[in-house]
């Protein structure tokens, strides 16, 4: 089995910057990355917030990464550039037309800032409402204010989520200690990258009950 953890820091470079070249979402040329001791920077500037999360996703993949800091900036110029008035309208329209997003997310733009609040049942409809207003032309950044209603927790909630991360590809076979406390589930210990990182979450967060997830793994050699 290849292993790709072991990586100097001059190896995670390269990588990272092949990563940045070939993802068809990132216009790299303005883009500078550095690495030491497995944690990624990424500064520069894109010409909009879409390309400043592809850019991060791209970094978080590459093996070896243990974590990213984002220092991007967006430069929207010429024809992407919106007023907030505009933007506020249309993130009310591309929220009131995503099937994922329910009805009474709130919408306030500052400046080409987007930012969401409101209640929703699951994670995965917060993401999406974030999702939907990131991809706007003219928006430079997006604040994530939209709380989960607390809802019925089922009584195995523990074992749901042990069970999850069981069959999660990437967690598999990792020793992840799970702690529930009311609606808040906390996660401990060891993986090899961040992507299992942001797996672990994405498991936990599909498990029904969960308002809150404190996500304490480590990155390890």
């Amino acid at each position: 089995m290849f292993n790709f953890y072991k990586k100097t820091d001059k190896q995670i470079q390269t990588d990272v910057t092949d990563a940045l070249k070939l993802d068809p979402q990132v216009s790299e040329v303005d883009i500078v990355s550095s690495t030491k001791d497995g944690i990624v920077t990424l500064r520069g500037s894109v010409p909009h917030h879409f390309e400043k999360t592809a850019a991060e996703q791209a970094a978080q993949r590459v093996g070896g990464v243990r974590a990213v800091v984002d220092e991007l900036e967006v430069d929207i110029n010429g024809s992407h550039q919106r007023t907030d008035e505009d933007i506020a309208r249309t993130a009310l329209m591309a929220l009131d037309w995503n099937y994922a997003v329910p009805e009474g997310v709130q919408v306030v733009v500052e400046k080409g800032w987007v930012t969401l609040t409101g209640e929703t049942r699951w994670d995965y409809e917060r993401n999406m409402a974030k999702q939907a207003v990131g991809n706007l032309m003219g928006v430079r950044g997006v604040t994530n204010n939209i709380a989960i209603k607390k809802c019925a927790q089922p009584a195995d909630l523990k074992v749901l989520i042990e069970d999850a991360l069981k069959r999660s590809a990437e967690s598999e076979g990792r020793k992840i200690a799970v702690s529930v406390e009311g609606n808040q589930v906390t996660l401990t210990g060891d993986v090899h990258s961040v992507s299992e990182i942001e797996e672990a979450s994405l498991a936990v967060w599909k498990s029904p009950g969960v308002c809150h997830v404190k996500n304490h793994l480590r990155v390890v050699d």
